[in-house]
C-alpha cells in the first residue's frame, strides 16, 4: 500500500467531481428536493376540498349542516350551482370534488320525523382524496343538526340519526385503487420512457461521434428534431396500446370515453415529453448526465401531479409547480376519458396547458440545438 499513490488517485477523483458540475449539482440537489417534497408537499389527508352546494331548503337546519361542513376543514364551498345538473357537470369537469344537494322539503320532513335524505356526490376517481372526508360526513351531520334539535324538537334526537346522507361515489363506486392507478400509469410510463429515450439517443450519438456526421448534413435543426421525435411517438402509441389492453383484460378498468379523443391528446403529451428529452440531450455531456437530468424531471412529475398523492392535499406552492407539469393535466384527461366519459369540452381546459408546455420545451430545444451547431 502506497499512500502517495492513494492520495494521487484521491485528488484525481475530487478534481473529476469538481469538473463534472452537473453530477455534483444532482448529488446535492436531489436529496434537497426529496426532503422538501416529502416533508412539505406530500399530504395523504387533504383538507379544504372544493364542494358545490345546491341548497333548495335554505332553512336553519341546512345552514347549520353547511356550517358544520366548513368548520370540519374537509370541505370548502367554492361553487353554488343553480341545480343538480349543473353541479354534476362541475363534478365531471373536475372543478369540484363533491356536490351536496339538499332537497327543498328537507326541514319539513325532518320536523315531521320522516327521516329526510340529502345527497352527497363525490368524485371517487381518486379514493385517497375523498376517503377521509366521506368517513367524516355522518359525524359532522349528527353534531351540526343535532344542536338544532332542542326544546320541542328534542324528541327527534334518538339513537338513530334523524336524517340520511346518501353518498354516491361517482365513477368508482367500489373505491378500487386500480381504477385510479392503472390509467395514471399511462402518463407516468410515457413521461419516464419518452424523456429518457430521447435524451439518451442524442447523447449516445455525441459520445460515438455520429453527431458530427449529422451536423455535417444539410438537415436543419427543426428537421433533425422532428426526425428524432416522430419514431418515439409511434413507440409511445405501442406502449399505450399494451397498457390499455392489460388494463382492460387483467384489471377490468372501465373505458367509457372516446379512445380516439385520447389518441389526439397522446400526440401532444408524448411530443411535450420528447421535447424535454431533446433539451436534456443538448445539456448533458454523456449518458450518465442525461439519466440524472431525466430523474430530476421525473421525481416532481411523480410526486406533484396527483399520481401518488392527492393533488388537492398539497400546499399552494406545490400545486403551482404541479400545474406547470404536463403529467398533471394528462392524468386528469386520461382518468376523465376512461372513467367519466369526458368529451372535448371537458378535455380542452387540460389540453392547452400540455400544448403550451410542448411549445415552450420545443423552442428551448431548438435554441439549444442551434447553440450546439455553433
Amino acid at each position: 500500500m502506497s499512500w502517495s499513490r492513494f492520495l494521487a488517485v484521491l485528488i484525481k477523483e475530487f478534481r473529476q467531481v469538481r469538473r463534472d458540475r452537473l453530477t455534483f449539482a444532482m448529488m446535492v440537489g436531489v436529496p434537497i428536493m426529496q426532503l422538501i417534497l416529502f416533508g412539505f408537499a406530500i399530504n395523504s389527508d387533504p383538507k379544504h376540498l372544493p364542494l358545490a352546494l345546491v341548497d333548495a331548503d335554505r332553512s336553519e337546519f341546512s345552514r347549520s349542516f353547511i356550517a358544520g361542513l366548513e368548520n370540519s376543514a374537509y370541505f370548502e364551498i367554492t361553487e353554488r350551482p343553480a341545480g343538480e345538473k349543473e353541479g354534476d357537470a362541475m363534478l365531471a369537469e373536475g372543478i369540484v370534488q363533491f356536490v351536496l344537494v339538499i332537497p327543498p322539503d328537507f326541514s319539513r320532513k325532518l320536523i315531521r320525523g320522516e327521516r329526510p335524505a340529502m345527497l352527497l356526490a363525490a368524485d371517487a376517481t381518486d379514493p385517497a382524496a375523498t376517503g377521509n372526508a366521506i368517513a367524516a360526513i355522518n359525524a359532522i351531520g349528527q353534531r351540526s343538526i343535532g344542536r338544532e334539535l332542542a326544546g320541542p324538537l328534542a324528541s327527534l334526537r334518538p339513537a338513530e340519526q334523524p336524517f340520511e346522507i346518501r353518498i354516491q361515489r361517482r365513477y368508482n363506486p367500489e373505491g378500487l385503487t386500480r381504477y385510479n392507478v392503472v390509467p395514471g400509469l399511462i402518463g407516468v410510463i410515457l413521461t419516464m420512457t419518452m424523456v429518457m429515450m430521447t435524451a439518451l439517443a442524442m447523447t449516445r450519438e455525441r459520445e460515438r461521434g455520429t453527431m458530427e456526421n449529422l451536423l455535417a448534413t444539410p438537415a436543419k435543426p427543426v428537421e433533425v428534431m422532428f426526425g428524432k421525435i416522430v419514431p418515439y411517438i409511434l413507440i409511445g402509441y405501442v406502449q399505450v396500446l399494451v397498457i390499455l389492453v392489460v388494463a382492460r383484460l387483467l384489471f377490468d378498468v372501465p373505458m367509457v370515453g372516446s379512445l380516439a379523443l385520447l389518441s389526439v391528446v397522446l400526440v401532444v403529451f408524448i411530443a411535450a415529453n420528447l421535447a424535454v428529452g431533446f433539451t436534456f440531450s443538448t445539456i448533458a455531456r454523456n449518458q450518465l448526465q442525461a439519466m440524472q437530468l431525466t430523474f430530476f424531471f421525473f421525481l416532481p412529475s411523480m410526486l406533484l401531479t396527483g399520481f401518488m398523492f392527492p393533488f388537492r392535499g398539497m400546499p399552494g406552492w406545490a400545486q403551482a409547480i404541479g400545474e406547470a407539469l404536463p403529467l398533471t393535466h394528462f392524468l386528469r384527461v386520461v382518468r376523465g376519458i376512461l372513467l367519466k366519459g369526458n368529451g372535448i369540452a371537458e378535455v380542452a381546459p387540460h389540453l392547452w396547458p400540455i400544448a403550451l408546455f410542448m411549445a415552450v420545451a420545443g423552442a428551448v430545444a431548438l435554441l439549444r440545438y442551434r447553440q450546439t451547431l455553433d
